[in-house]
């Protein structure tokens, strides 16, 4: 009997978490655990020891994440400790029990000043609490285990949890106008595609560690991301823009998020989706889910 290779996943009730579940069942040469925040507390550093002495698990994908961007400035401990601590735990037993470590990150590590798309190397400058909590967590990944791959994505979404294409559906169907910041500008993800990126890694069999930005391909405002909602769907709901200025929010967000992906495609022959094609998908999954 062969021995599949175990990708230990963490943060599994999260977007990216259950989109790797929901790809599980294609990947049968690999057995798959999925661990909550319940299952293991990843910031536990013997109480996960002893699960990688266990289960050694030969990839480690880490989903989990304190991502309530704002809450995260009045509980920064603890948006440090998930987001920093965890990955630096992490990373070091994997290290130790030669586990090849996969750390998800986000484009808060940069500033938002930006006018062209960020690279990996671009300098970063968080400018919320969320933000440099992420940050750290990525330098304390690559301290602890120089092997890691870290993917930096941005505005996820998905037919789970809680996120923007979900929350706009549910304001549509309850309003006939709704406010929209147009002077953000970022590219949307949906977390099926990057769950893809992700295993498309793993069994290329080609470990190069570092840095690598992940999202869908062509970049617009959240004003843009709703219109297109609205025009998919249907909806009658109409949609004005207004600016940051109009919609204050306890942390700041960057302006300016687009992510060049030329590092990740190039390393890893990674296609990457129109962001409108995965959210025309996204869409149609939503409304499947429905009937």
């Amino acid at each position: 009997m062969v021995n599949k290779s175990k990708i230990l996943v963490t943060g599994a009730h999260g977007q990216l978490g259950k989109e790797l579940k929901q790809l599980a069942s294609l990947y049968p040469q690999f057995d798959f655990i999925f661990l909550s925040r319940e299952d293991m507390p990843i910031h536990h550093f013997e109480l996960v020891r002893n699960f990688f002495k266990i289960t050694k698990p030969q990839y480690c994908i880490n989903c989990a994440a304190y991502t309530t961007v704002d809450r995260a400035e009045t509980e920064k401990e603890l948006a440090f400790q998930v987001n920093s601590e965890a990955p630096g735990v992490l990373a070091a037993i994997c290290k130790e029990y030669l586990t090849k470590f996969i750390h998800i990150s986000t484009d808060y590590v940069f500033d938002g000043t930006a006018t062209t798309p960020y690279k990996e190397d671009s300098p970063t400058n968080p400018q919320c609490i969320y933000g440099a909590s992420k940050l750290e967590g990525e330098k304390q990944a690559l301290q602890f285990d120089p092997g890691s791959v870290i993917i930096r994505t941005s505005w996820v979404y998905s037919e789970f949890g809680n996120n923007f294409v979900k929350t706009i559906l549910k304001l549509m169907s309850e309003r006939k106008e709704l406010n929209v910041v147009n002077d953000q500008v970022g590219s949307p993800t949906y977390a099926a595609d990057l769950a893809e990126a992700v295993m498309q890694i793993i069994s290329s069999e080609q470990w190069s560690p570092g840095i690598y930005n992940y999202c869908n391909d062509g970049y617009i405002s959240w004003y843009d991301f709703a219109v297109t909602i609205k025009e998919f769907t249907g909806s009658n709901c109409k949609v004005n823009p207004i600016p940051t200025s109009q919609y204050p929010s306890l942390a700041k967000r960057p302006m300016y998020s687009v992510l060049d992906t030329t590092r990740i495609k190039q390393t890893f022959g990674i296609s990457v989706r129109n962001w409108k094609k995965s959210l025309k998908i996204c869409l149609t999954q939503l409304n499947e889910n429905k009937k």
